[in-house]
């Protein structure tokens, strides 16, 4: 029997959307298809508070909200949690905002409403598993920079020997 630890991790996905129908049709539908957890805000400012308590994989958020765009509401997400995967969710489709979602806040996907649902969970699977290629890589680079601390160190200790 695996112990707690290798249990695997719940992927958590945040829903930011001034609209309640909306994030409850799409928390319905991930709470019952998939494994995810799903953390869901009508508040932009609220789901930031979130962000800073704990780590989400990935954040879907709508474009116009009252108190902050989804442009701006990534910016500031992307300084709390940079790894977290970004997907914009939009009625308002305009080339101009998609091109500086893209470039400003490194936005992996750009989904129109109304959206199928099918859809909607492939774009979240591709940015889970975007996510945990990321959290591979990053666990690679520390592995290969504490080896390579490691040699240096033994070089050291060889030149001293036989020196």
């Amino acid at each position: 029997m695996p112990a707690a630890h290798d249990k695997p991790e719940r992927q958590v996905v945040m829903i930011i959307d001034d609209e309640p129908m909306v994030i409850q049709s799409i928390k319905n539908f991930l709470t019952l298809e998939t494994d995810y957890e799903v953390l869901a805000f009508t508040s932009p400012l609220e789901a930031l508070t979130a962000l800073q308590a704990r780590p989400v994989d990935v954040i879907i958020s709508d474009y116009l909200m009252p108190d902050l765009n989804g442009i701006d509401f990534f910016l500031r997400a992307k300084d709390i949690q940079p790894q977290a995967t970004r997907v914009l969710l939009t009625g308002y489709a305009d080339k101009e905002n998609a091109i500086k979602a893209i470039n400003d806040v490194g936005l992996y996907q750009y989904i129109e409403k109304p959206w199928e649902n099918e859809d909607l969970r492939l774009v979240i699977r591709n940015a889970i598993e975007k996510r945990q290629l990321l959290k591979r890589l990053e666990a690679k680079v520390a592995e290969l920079d504490q080896a390579s601390s490691d040699l240096k160190g033994l070089y050291a200790d060889l030149l001293r020997a036989f020196k």
